[in-house]
């Protein structure tokens, strides 16, 4: 996944984020997988994973 599959990609905050948006954890579907961002920092490091690698990460956080 490179910064050009990540240009039309619609990012969508966690509900589990805080209401008053200081803690927001953005995800978007993105070529080749998903990508994870801080929405404080839109410009800033985006975390990859592929898809299996995000089910993973969910199962655990939901286990």
């Amino acid at each position: 996944m490179t910064g050009r599959d990540l240009q039309n990609v619609t990012w969508r905050k966690s509900s589990r984020s805080s209401a008053n948006g200081s803690d927001c954890v953005e995800v978007a579907e993105a070529v080749g997988g998903l990508a994870v961002r801080d929405s404080k920092d839109p410009a800033g490091a985006v975390l990859r994973f592929e898809r299996d690698a995000w089910s993973a990460f969910v199962a655990g956080l939901r286990a």
